[in-house]
Parts: C-alpha cells; structure tokens; sequence
C-alpha cells in the first residue's frame, strides 16, 4: 500500500526530528523492509508497485509506504524530504 495526504500542522511540525534524504532526477527500484513514513520539502516523485498501482506527489505532501512494498521510484523534480522508519 502506498498513500498520499496533506499533511496537518502538527504532522509537519512532528517531522522535524526525522531524518533528511534528496536524490536527483532519477530513476531506480527500491524496497521497503519496513513502513516509510515521508515529507515531501522539495520536487516532485511517482513511485509505482508491482501491481501497476502509481502515486505521485510533491513538494507539500506526505507519503507513507508499507513495509514489504517493491516499487520503483521515477524523480521528475530533485526530491527532498524528512523521513522516518516504523509506525513513528
């Protein structure tokens, strides 16, 4: 499962204390050995499953992908964002 939502206040402000990752305009397959839970600060992402089931989000929004999921991740505008692994 993969969702998209925007995120309250409160939920922006939680993911200051998590870490921070970027990547480039990209392209690669990646998977989850545990839940993601992510804020999009930077660019714009599609991420699609095995089951062609596609999202895609942006700068603003909150991403959350569960564990055991392959993917594969397609950057269209370089991505920043706070993450955390687990329930959070």
């Amino acid at each position: 499962m993969m969702k998209v939502w925007t995120p309250t206040e409160r939920e922006i402000e939680n993911t200051k204390a998590w870490g921070n990752w970027s990547k480039e305009v990209s392209e690669f397959p990646w998977f989850y050995d545990d839940q993601e839970t992510c804020f999009i600060l930077e660019g714009e992402a599609e991420v699609s499953d095995e089951k062609g089931n596609i999202i895609r989000f942006k700068a603003g929004d909150m991403v959350q992908f569960e564990e055991g999921l392959e993917c594969v991740w397609k950057i269209t505008r370089a991505v920043k964002k706070r993450y955390i692994f687990g329930e959070g």
